[in-house]
């Protein structure tokens, strides 16, 4: 039986781990810390054989290296063009991982950084294909543009849109309020948005997660998803006439949204 479980770190960060209970063994994606990692296997006595990468931040391979110590068989995954260098097996878009009886598919999605990669199993878990997508999409959001451009992120959010609409999307931040926050700035009429916000308020104060969310709900709710929304297009019409923006292409709307929530 798999299972995903989130591991948290530092503040906001979630750790997966996915896990095969027949097997006792564990796969770990963006492991920033160690020691919450080395506590959860101990508790649940799984065996840590496969960590995957998808981006260089010190936040998601900080720990890579206790980790193998550990664990000195297991096998570290991750773009093979990138500052992280702590690889065993380095992928290309376009690769495939398998681990156990799954194949995750390795899809190039730059924009956050220029390394960054995602990994998708039409696989089912908890009755839902997975996408490990890092820092590239969130719940309502998408990651910062630290290394590329508008129209590399755009890019790759598309390739990530394209996915089955009930891929749970496992990203690894807490930033749902935040990304709601701006999101209902920008369409406060969005009842579905408002109605979303209320259910993520309500699941935080509960201490509960809001990750990982629904593809579906993300194309319908996340305006980084909605540059071709006519209300999305609307509200970054009237955002660029006030910045001094263009505003005459997808990519442009795009980059429009991401300046917006810069400087939201």
């Amino acid at each position: 039986m798999l299972t995903i479980t989130a591991i948290p770190a530092f503040s906001d960060n979630y750790i997966w781990c996915l896990s095969d209970a027949s097997s006792g063994k564990a796969l770990i994606v963006d492991p920033g810390q160690a020691q919450p990692v080395l506590d959860h296997l101990a508790e649940r006595h799984l065996t840590l054989d496969t960590i995957l990468v998808t981006h260089h931040h010190p936040d998601h391979v900080g720990g890579v290296k206790e980790l193998r110590s550990a664990y000195p068989d297991c096998r570290v995954t991750g773009p093979a063009d990138s500052p992280f260098q702590g690889g065993t097996n380095k992928v290309h878009p376009g690769d495939e991982v398998i681990w156990e009886d799954i194949t995750f598919q390795v899809l190039g999605v730059p924009g956050h950084t220029l390394d960054h990669i995602a990994y998708f199993t039409d696989v089912e878990v908890a009755g839902r294909p997975v996408l490990f997508c890092g820092d590239t999409l969130f719940v309502c959001g998408c990651g910062r543009l630290f290394e590329g451009s508008p129209e590399q992120m755009r890019q790759s959010l598309q390739t990530l849109r394209a996915l089955p609409g009930k891929t749970a999307v496992y990203c690894a931040h807490e930033y749902t309020l935040a990304n709601l926050r701006f999101a209902r700035s920008w369409l406060p009429q969005d009842q579905a948005l408002k109605e979303f916000e209320e259910q993520c308020q309500t699941a935080r104060d509960a201490g509960k997660a809001t990750v990982p969310s629904v593809l579906e709900d993300e194309k319908r709710l996340n305006p980084f998803l909605r540059w071709d929304d006519p209300a999305v297009v609307d509200a970054a019409r009237s955002y660029c006439a006030r910045q001094g923006l263009p505003a005459d292409s997808d990519n442009a709307i795009f980059a429009a949204i991401r300046h917006g929530k810069d400087n939201f």
